[in-house]
């Protein structure tokens, strides 16, 4: 008989397991205050792996096809001829990311350490996949998720795809900036009153634009009520490693956390971390896991992962110092110019603005008549200059590892230019970024549900059957199961009209959306 304590309650199990319980006894406890083994973190074993089988000069009669390089020259010409020769199939000398039992369990185990983690799962499908997979271990078909509701849609995808129903915290919106903001305490202990059956809470944090909640507090007041607290951490990697910046998920107690070692950690486009305290049964995570991901996972991004977290534990501090100094002075700079606004630790208040990240390079656009999307455009076709996203009213220059300083000041010229060149009466723009929705049904159901397709403008009023967002940052205008408002509908115009990239709807130019009967 095993013994569990499922947040406060005391479970007695035979053969019988539940699939996630705080445990009783553990011999681990993390959360980054452990020291590291700096020469076992040296190694990077799934990297090493491969170097060794590709000495060995195998001789391939298993997949993928191309045969390491050899059955496709342009493709061993595009990438060269030592990546495509890694880019090899599960065999038992690379382990298998289903069961990971040698090279892959000993790379988690070292990201886990260097991480603060429990344990950490190494995803290859984005941390899409790793969102997804931390929701569907905490909730089940009809079971209630505490979350904001600008959250990205990987998130509702995932209510999509398991039937749970959101409890929404509309977060502030800074009227100014029009951003939607962190999630508050005293909202989010009002949802819990009001939902105390709900199992977890979601938060993400930091946000695209920097903003963070007090993710110790949502973890305090969540564990003191029996749920587990899943942070979506896309844009945090940094703060695992960086001195003076917001605290991490895995040091603030939160259950799980989904990382994107891409974004600012220097690993491979789609590779990414699914961290797990030791509150959760990671063995019922790595079922849940492997649901959804791929069985046939590419060694790139794994060993991306894994040379990263290595790159990262060795020089990761002086790195993100090195980010931090370029960030500031880019805001410096960029303020100096007049008419832009790259805001910083100043919009701290303690509450829906806890803590604030000063790697994010957010500068609001819209004074010198702009639209974010339309600086965005402006930098990449007239500047060559490719920023992360423009939306309505900002943009986003993503710093990290790889930048430097005379990059910063290409930036910074450029947008001197613009404003000099482009800008223009900002007085019919729109100001608001964020409309915080009403939810009728589940996104699960309104997604299923018996739909008409109907010109857009002739929706309001009806329950949207499915997404709508501007991609990047990929935050829902509407989801399924919400209703539409003309207010939503001339933002959505206005998005479109603007240029900016308009995704999830069945009619690909958006002149028609999908609505309940």
């Amino acid at each position: 008989m095993i013994r569990y304590n499922y947040m406060n309650v005391e479970i007695f199990t035979g053969d019988l397991v539940s699939p996630f319980f705080y445990l009783v006894n553990t011999e681990s406890s993390t959360g980054g205050d452990a020291g590291m083994n700096l020469e076992a973190q040296k190694h990077a074993p799934v990297y090493e792996a491969l170097e060794k089988l590709r000495k060995k000069r195998v001789v391939p009669f298993d997949v993928p096809g191309h045969k390491r390089g050899r059955g496709n020259p342009e493709l061993r010409e595009l990438l060269g001829e030592k990546c495509v020769s890694l880019d090899v199939n599960s065999m038992k000398p690379l382990d298998n990311l289903c069961h990971p039992m040698s090279v892959i369990k000993e790379a988690e185990e070292l990201t886990a350490e260097a991480f603060g983690a429990d344990h950490a799962f190494f995803m290859v499908g984005g941390t899409t996949s790793s969102v997804q997979s931390m929701v569907m271990t905490a909730c089940q078909a009809g079971e209630k998720i505490i979350l904001p509701r600008n959250v990205h849609k990987s998130v509702i995808n995932a209510l999509v795809l398991n039937g749970a129903v959101p409890v929404y915290v509309n977060p502030k919106v800074d009227e100014r900036l029009g951003i939607s903001l962190g999630m508050e305490m005293e909202d989010l202990k009002q949802a819990i009153l009001d939902n105390p059956d709900a199992v977890c809470v979601l938060v993400n944090n930091p946000t695209y634009y920097g903003i963070c909640s007090d993710i110790s507090g949502i973890v305090k007041l969540a564990h003191a009520h029996n749920m587990l607290v899943l942070v979506d951490e896309a844009h945090g990697t940094h703060l695992y490693f960086g001195e003076n910046l917001p605290i991490n998920a895995m040091k603030a107690g939160a259950d799980m956390a989904s990382v994107s070692m891409h974004k600012s950690g220097g690993s491979l486009t789609q590779s990414s971390l699914l961290l797990v305290n030791h509150t959760v049964n990671w063995e019922y995570v790595s079922q849940i896991v492997n649901l959804t991901q791929t069985t046939s996972a590419s060694y790139l991004l794994l060993s991306s992962l894994d040379i990263s977290r290595r790159n990262l534990v060795m020089r990761g501090k002086e790195s993100f110092a090195r980010v931090v100094e370029m960030s500031n002075y880019a805001r410096e700079e960029i303020n100096s110019i007049g008419g832009y606004y790259a805001y910083g630790r100043e919009l701290i208040n303690g509450n829906s603005v806890y803590d604030f990240d000063v790697t994010k390079l957010s500068v609001y656009t819209r004074d010198i008549g702009l639209a974010g999307i339309e600086v965005y455009d402006l930098l990449r076709d007239e500047y060559d200059i490719q920023i992360e996203f423009g939306d309505i009213t900002n943009i986003l220059a993503y710093i990290s590892i790889g930048d430097r300083m005379q990059d910063i000041e290409r930036l910074v010229g450029a947008l001197s230019d613009i404003k000099r060149l482009y800008s223009k009466d900002s007085a019919h723009m729109l100001k608001t970024e964020y409309i915080a929705p009403k939810v009728c049904v589940s996104p699960q159901k309104a997604f299923s549900a018996d739909k008409i397709s109907l010109p857009i403008r002739e929706t309001p009023g009806k329950i949207c059957s499915e997404f709508v967002m501007c991609y990047p940052p990929g935050i829902p205008i509407l989801a399924p199961g919400e209703i539409i408002t003309d207010e939503i509908v001339q933002y959505i115009m206005y998005a479109k009209e603007k240029g900016c990239s308009m995704q999830g709807t069945q009619d690909p130019y958006l002149e028609r959306l999908n609505v309940l009967v």
